[in-house]
């Protein structure tokens, strides 16, 4: 764990020093480069492994930084897809871990605060690529003037499905329904047009939805729609969304699965096209893992392992049948998937073999990689030459998926027995209980945060009425629960736009100083008092 955190300052200081502001390191040359769009972009995406680590005042000198020095108002084509998972996704989820990091937030936090207001901006600036005809979006935008004319219409699938995560927590935090809207427009678009045999194919048309690319497969293109089905699913603990995971689920074991290996195949005749495994399909073990398939997801994460051994990372292409690399793809740009499956695993496994693949993964990075100015990616696995380039995922996802790997009592493995008790405008909601949701960038979103923030007024009022209520009750010591609830009613309905009221909230204050105990309730959830993600005080 400690020549984890060693590496992780050894590149995070280097690019301080030698790239800032620019996106990313260039390690060979000690300088930076603008990658992604001009937006600091290492800096964003590291911030939440610092607080993984325990530096919170790095963390807290960060969040000044971005908040002084990132604007979105600039003339800059922007993937639609990586803004999402690195921008969106690592400032939402450094605004939710602000309080825990010691910021001073504002009154209505998680609801509001600055780091939700640049997400919010972010993502607006990507709504213009989802106005199409199906509602599957450009896979590139201007950031100043929207989608460029003449914009080629071809997205590839994980660049249409792999926004549900980021755009469902900006909707339930902030209360526009935009966001989680045009998400799952895009979800169930691909869903429309899978193939008969249960297939999505790698590119689209977005206009005519016609598939451009019509091979099947759990790699690049593709991932992270599937990714994104069982996360979102879990997220937001959405029946539908699992439903069409596990019908794919289906289809990718009848026609891909071969051996423990997944192939690429045709998407309409499911005919092996590539025998090849890419390096980006090393998520899946960890994914099966989340629906509870550890056996079927031990058994490939076997599989990949063997190739790292081989070469001592995961080449981008690997010819199955050959067991050797593929022309021109022989590099491993620090890539964090396998070392992402074997956290998962480990969770659930406690499988020591696990921990070995931890230790190779730092070795080699460390021997191979690690050069003056930080970890440079491996152009040739073969003869270990190297390319003049830092991504930023290595920061935010290699070495944070390494670490956690290390760390079994770090807060992000929560078991929910900690947790911080908020007051919000809409009562009190728990956080950091655990249950922590990684987006495809490792930037992890707290579910409970989804119930924190209620912004249409019917549910405002509801959960005002349901508070009056059971403090009424509290205060009064009466019982007649219609009383309590006529009086709740009255006053709502007297004047609904004044609640939550001031002596409302100076009731439920008092209150919480008398009693130190705080729990969820045990009742069903859509039972009356667990309402809305709310908990309520023992012994009531």
């Amino acid at each position: 764990r400690e020549r984890v955190r060693a590496m992780f300052y050894h590149a995070y200081e280097h690019y301080l020093e030698s790239a800032f502001p620019y996106d990313e390191l260039r390690p060979l040359t000690c300088d930076g480069q603008d990658t992604w769009g001009s937006f600091s972009l290492t800096l964003i995406d590291a911030l939440d492994t610092l607080l993984i680590l325990g530096n919170v005042s790095e963390f807290q000198r960060v969040v000044n930084v971005l908040q002084e020095g990132v604007d979105f108002d600039i003339d800059v084509n922007a993937s639609v897809f990586e803004t999402n998972i690195r921008v969106v996704g690592g400032l939402l989820s450094a605004h939710l871990l602000s309080k825990k990091a010691g910021v001073e937030v504002e009154v209505g936090w998680p609801c509001s605060g600055p780091l939700l207001r640049m997400a919010e901006e972010a993502a607006r600036k990507l709504l213009p690529a989802f106005q199409t005809p199906t509602g599957m979006p450009y896979g590139t935008v201007n950031l100043l003037h929207g989608v460029n004319p003449g914009e080629t219409p071809v997205t590839c699938t994980a660049g249409i499905g792999t926004f549900i995560v980021e755009f469902a927590t900006l909707s339930h935090l902030t209360g526009d329904p935009v966001f989680e809207d045009v998400a799952r427009k895009a979800l169930k678009a691909l869903w429309k047009n899978r193939s008969d045999i249960g297939l999505v194919g790698n590119h689209i048309d977005v206009l005519t939805a016609k598939w451009v690319a019509q091979d099947a497969g759990i790699g690049a293109g593709v991932d992270s729609y599937f990714e994104y089905l069982v996360k979102g699913a879990i997220l937001l603990q959405d029946k539908e969304l699992m439903s069409m995971f596990l019908e794919y689920n289906k289809a990718i074991k009848n026609y891909t699965k071969f051996d423990d290996w997944y192939l690429w195949v045709q998407m309409y005749k499911g005919t092996v096209s590539m025998p090849v495994f890419q390096s980006l399909e090393a998520y899946w073990p960890g994914l099966q893992s989340l629906i509870g398939d550890v056996d079927n997801a031990m058994r490939t994460f076997l599989n990949y392992y063997t190739v790292w051994k081989q070469f001592g990372g995961l080449p981008e292409f690997y010819n199955i049948p050959q067991g050797y690399t593929v022309d021109k793809r022989e590099g491993y740009p620090l890539r964090p998937e396998l070392i992402e499956s074997a956290m998962y695993l480990y969770r659930a496994t406690r499988d020591p073999t696990l921990l070995e693949l931890g230790r190779d993964a730092v070795e080699s990075i460390e021997k191979i990689s690690k050069v003056d100015c930080g970890f440079a990616t491996i152009k040739d696995l073969r003869d270990h030459r190297l390319d003049n380039r830092m991504e930023s995922f290595f920061l935010a996802e290699t070495v944070k998926y390494l670490y956690l790997l290390f760390d079994p009592d770090n807060f992000i493995h929560n078991d929910g027995s900690v947790f911080d008790v908020v007051l919000t405008p809409y009562g009190e909601c728990v956080l950091n209980a655990g249950g922590y949701i990684f987006n495809t960038e490792a930037h992890p979103i707290d579910p409970a945060a989804l119930h924190c923030c209620r912004k249409r007024k019917e549910e405002q009022w509801e959960v005002e009425d349901l508070m009056r209520e059971f403090y009424s009750l509290k205060k009064n010591k009466k019982f007649t629960l219609k009383r309590a609830a006529d009086h709740g009613e009255g006053e709502s309905a007297k004047d609904p736009e004044d609640a939550p009221s001031e002596k409302g909230g100076e009731t439920r204050n008092s209150k919480k100083s008398s009693h130190s105990l705080l729990s969820c309730p045990s009742q069903s959830f859509n039972s009356k008092l667990a309402v809305l993600g709310q908990v309520f005080l023992d012994n009531n």
